[in-house]
Formats: structure tokens, sequence, C-alpha cells
């Protein structure tokens, strides 16, 4: 059926406008870029540059995360899981308190250190000073980073001596902290809960399974499961533990979670005391 003769004008005016509205906010985005150009990160003594980042950004980085920043670069449609989006400058790896800013040295160590299990990879054969100048990049997307600070830190312990009552405790706080609803109560990923997990953009998101021998998203030290415990992983069902446990009774639970890394690992002791203690997996009806 033909569109009456007289409805043209309406459409194709309200299209123009649609148009018009679309290009003005591509322009004022774009505008609000360029005036963010003059961020800059200091990781050490090193300063970085948005403007310098701006062609290495476009050599590595914009495939996946878009001319804006936002994610949704030519390859992203292809890639699981999906690229971070700048704009909203919520990141899983930091070493600050969950929901403030990361440090220049967080996105700086990220960088560097890539994402395991997932398309970002590691971009250490850039110089230092491009790695800076690219943190500067990246947080020229936001507006967050003007309007606030990174937040601070959190202080972690001296690392304890591994010791049988500790691997047990870990135990008791894995069950008690329900961590076995998403992680499994063998580590291997298969809680009640994981296959209905999702991320803030409602995506869904697995679980890390700590039977497989991979390394966690944000290092594998026992001080990074330390810092990734304490502080969550923020934009993911992950939650900070820090209001929940004891700085000290963190190491517990580190210690719990190495003793279910498969015979292939480079830590060996705690699995040996797990199984010395004749260690069961937690149970869901306790």
């Amino acid at each position: 059926m033909r569109t009456p003769l007289l409805k043209w004008p309406l459409l194709m005016g309200a299209a123009f406008v649609f148009t018009l509205s679309s290009v003005s906010r591509a322009q004022i985005t774009k505008a609000e870029e360029d005036q963010r150009l003059g961020m800059e990160s200091h990781v050490g003594k090193l300063t970085g540059h948005a403007k310098d980042g701006a062609m290495n950004y476009r050599r590595y980085c914009v495939g996946c995360h878009g001319e804006l920043g936002d994610g949704n670069g030519e390859n992203a449609q292809w890639i699981d899981p999906k690229p971070r989006d700048f704009e909203l400058a919520i990141f899983k790896c930091r070493s600050t308190l969950t929901g403030t800013l990361p440090t220049d040295e967080d996105l700086f160590n990220t960088i560097g250190r890539g994402l395991d299990r997932s398309n970002m990879p590691p971009w250490n054969p850039l110089s230092a000073q491009m790695r800076a100048d690219l943190v500067a990049y990246i947080k020229h997307f936001s507006p967050r980073w003007e309007k606030e600070k990174p937040g601070t830190p959190i202080q972690i312990p001296a690392e304890p001596e591994i010791t049988a009552d500790r691997v047990k405790a870990g135990r008791e706080l894995f069950q008690k902290m329900e961590c076995w609803k998403c992680h499994g109560v063998t580590g291997q990923a298969n809680g009640p809960s994981a296959a209905t997990l999702t991320d803030d953009l409602n995506r869904p998101i697995l679980p890390f399974n700590f039977t497989e021998g991979s390394r966690p998203k944000c290092g594998s030290t026992d001080v990074d499961l330390y810092r990734i415990f304490m502080t969550g992983l923020d934009g993911t069902p992950m939650p900070s533990f820090a209001d929940n446990i004891k700085p000290d009774e963190a190491w517990d639970m580190v210690f719990y979670l190495r003793s279910l890394e498969p015979e292939s690992a480079a830590t060996h002791k705690e699995r040996d005391i797990a199984k010395q203690l004749g260690l069961k997996p937690v149970s869901p009806n306790p």
C-alpha cells in the first residue's frame, strides 16, 4: 500500500529532525572529548598525555573499544566478553575500594598484563611511556576523571605463613560467604547461580573456575588474589568482601582458593595441606 502523498512531508521532516539530533549528539560528544585531550596520567616518574596516546589508541585499541571508547569498535560484535566501555569509567581491576576510580597505575598495569580469557592481550611490548599516554587517553573518554579523584589503594597486610589452620579457616569462609553459589563447591564455576549471572549491562558472565589452572583476570600472585577479593570486580557480580571479612582473614581465603588449583599449578603447598587434612568440598546445606 502506498503512503498518501500528504504524509511524506511529515515523515521526511521527522526523519530530518531525528538525523539532525543524532548528528548534533555525536558532534557534542566529539567536542567534549577534544576538550579533555589535556588529560594526564601519572605513573611513577612518568607523565602520560592524552593527546600523545591518540595515535596508539587508534593503532591498537580502536578496533575493539571504538572511536568514542564506548566498547563498540568494529570487532566488538564478534568478541565475548565485550570490550570495556571507557565512558562509564567502571573497571574490574583496581587497587581501590569498590565504586571508586582506579589509580593510573592500575590502568597502566592492566594494559601491560592484559586480561586472560578475553581478547585483551598483554601490551608489554609497548614502552612504559606509550602505556602511560594510553592511560591518559583512556581517561579522557569519561567526565568522571574531571570530577572525581581515584580511590585510595587498600592496605594489604604482609602475607603470613601458610598453615593447616589457615587453609581450614579459608574453607569455612568460602562456605560462610557463599562463594560456592557461583564458583561451585569445588571451585569449578558450576554453582547454582553460575548460569544466571550477568554484568552491569545485563550481559551473561561466567564466574572464575579455580580448577582449570588459568590466570585470574587481575593478576595471578597471592597479593593479586587478595586484592580481587577485597576490592571486588566492579561491573560484575563479584562483590567486595572488605566490609565482611577482616583483612587478615582474607589471607585464609587466598590459601583455600589455592588448594582448589589443579596439579599443574605452580603452587602446591596449600593443595598438599588440604589433602593431608582430608578437606572435603563445602556443603550447600551445612
